[in-house]
């Protein structure tokens, strides 16, 4: 039996909603990624940071991958057209991150 999924690619946001509020609005993706940032910078304690984009990419890709092969119950290419890449690149990143057979 072949499952058919007639979400859009998108899908709708599921971005955690603000603490302790019911009824509130989604909290922005932008909005807590400046948040963690900032308390990155601030617990630095007058270091100096090193390759933070490599940092970030990293701490950001792993649950992206994870939670978009969940969302396409392990389904490769309908995961790769969520994220808007190729089933190469999806499958390479899956290796890299150890979230392949």
């Amino acid at each position: 039996m072949i499952k058919t999924n007639n979400a859009p690619a998108a899908g709708p946001s599921r971005q955690p909603r603000a603490p302790g509020k019911a009824n509130a609005r989604p909290v922005p993706l932008r909005s807590q990624t400046e948040e963690a940032l900032n308390a990155y910078f601030g617990a630095l304690n007058g270091h100096r940071p090193g390759r933070l984009y490599e940092l970030v990419i990293r701490e950001v890709e792993l649950p992206l991958f994870k939670s978009v092969m969940d969302y396409a119950e392990g389904n490769q290419s309908r995961a790769a057209t969520i994220l808007g890449i190729n089933r190469g690149t999806l499958r390479k990143k899956l290796r890299e991150y150890g979230l392949s057979d």
